[in-house]
């Protein structure tokens, strides 16, 4: 099984970036009620009583989440010339699929009420750091590794955080290594560093991962201790195909050059 190379381990950095997020003028109300009546976004919604200002919060809406999806494109745009040139040196694409993931302002917004974060634009782009994702679904373990430390050494990604589940599963087996990176988007009047969730993960755990989530879907919130354990005992099968294939690739092929 491969390891984390040293520059995924390196001590985490972290650096407030000025983002935003909102939600919906109709929930102005219920927002008001959790978080209060102060300065910002929340007061501006609940005012928001006619067209011109719902669009102009249409319009703050639109360039916050235009900002993300930038980032996005950015790292998307990193992964697919990795895929190629790889491909094109003839080791072989260790990416199998990617999927990149934007969240909803609803989902930021309940993200936010999740985490005790006021619904204001400095607060969220402080704290929610994963409102831009993509998932890259490679090979095998040691390419998880390999495609996570090509990406956080080109000089204009910064490494914010490293979660390695991989080396440190969850107690209910997932598997997974996290890593959130800041990606610089040039607007037109200024630069933006853009935090990104990176997921990287095997064929085996994004196959054990979605099963697992509509698993658990459908038994939420009262989960039985004996699903969960075979779930759990799942995802060390699954690990153990992950060493398996990767050994057996290893002695057909030869080690990835």
């Amino acid at each position: 099984m491969g390891t984390a190379p040293a520059s995924l381990r390196a001590p985490a950095r972290t650096r407030e970036t000025r983002n935003v997020t909102t939600e919906h003028a109709t929930t102005a109300h219920a927002d008001r009620t959790a978080y209060g009546t102060g300065e910002g976004q929340i007061a501006q919604w609940e005012h928001a009583v006619d067209s011109a200002a719902f669009s102009e919060l249409a319009d703050e809406l639109t360039h916050f989440m235009m900002v993300y999806k930038f980032g996005l494109a950015e790292i998307g745009t990193k992964v697919t010339i990795l895929a190629e040139e790889l491909a094109h040196k003839g080791r072989g694409n260790p990416i199998e699929h990617v999927s990149p993931r934007l969240k909803t302002p609803a989902s930021i917004a309940a993200k936010a009420r999740r985490m005790g974060c006021p619904l204001t634009f400095d607060d969220i782009s402080a704290r929610i750091r994963d409102i831009a994702g993509i998932r890259i679904v490679c090979s095998f373990v040691s390419d998880v590794y390999t495609v996570a430390d090509m990406l956080t050494r080109q000089p204009d990604v910064n490494l914010v955080l490293t979660k390695d589940y991989i080396a440190e599963p969850k107690p209910n087996g997932y598997r997974s290594l996290h890593l959130i990176v800041e990606i610089p988007v040039f607007m037109s009047e200024r630069v933006v560093a853009v935090p990104v969730e990176v997921q990287l993960r095997t064929v085996a755990m994004d196959f054990w991962a979605s099963l697992e989530h509509k698993i658990y879907y459908k038994y939420d919130p009262g989960i039985p201790a004996e699903l969960r354990a075979e779930l759990a005992a799942a995802s060390e099968d699954a690990a153990r195909l992950d060493q398996r294939m990767e050994r057996l690739h290893r002695q057909i092929h030869g080690p990835r050059r």
